[in-house]
């Protein structure tokens, strides 16, 4: 599952952590306010982790004060659910829509990943999460052609929009 947004040369945007060690320090603020603030950059922005035995969502600032340990850990924005409501910022009935995936976790710590079929703006993704998957937070990892799953017993391999895709995250059995 594409973990997260990443650039052109496939290195992940912001705090990456793989096997409990550093890639990449989290970004703290969006470099130019002229334009679109990329999604990455919309607030709030957050982390989402796991170690061996929690998992979690928090937002960049809160990770800053106070760091969870983990095994992995990617950073993406916007967050779409924060302690059971929707990030303010979703706009009900938004015409910007796109494929869009994420990622959320439950109050009992269940992961959940999603990634939409269609087109949806960011109000209607994070009522799934909140709604239908009952997740108390949730992140936005990636839209449009970076939105992306490989899983052969669905059928599923999907292309990103240059050719790769960045951080990753799967279940190996």
């Amino acid at each position: 599952f594409n973990a997260g947004m990443y650039r052109e040369d496939f290195a992940p945007m912001g705090l990456y952590v793989e096997d409990g060690q550093n890639w990449l320090l989290p970004i703290r603020k969006c470099l130019s306010a002229r334009g679109p603030v990329p999604n990455f950059y919309k607030k709030p922005n957050g982390v989402f982790y796991f170690s061996d035995d929690s998992a979690g969502i928090v937002s960049t600032d809160r990770l800053l004060k106070r760091r969870p340990q983990a095994r992995f850990a990617t950073q993406s924005g916007p967050m779409l659910v924060i302690q059971n409501k929707l990030n303010p910022i979703l706009i009900k009935g938004s015409t910007d829509r796109t494929r869009r995936s994420g990622v959320g976790v439950c109050a009992d710590e269940t992961i959940r990943f999603a990634i939409s079929e269609d087109a949806v703006n960011f109000y209607d993704f994070a009522s799934l999460f909140r709604d239908e998957l009952k997740c108390a937070n949730a992140l936005f990892l990636d839209g449009g052609g970076g939105a992306g799953i490989y899983n052969p017993a669905m059928g599923r391999n999907d292309i990103s929009w240059h050719g790769g895709y960045g951080p990753v995250v799967g279940l190996v059995e």
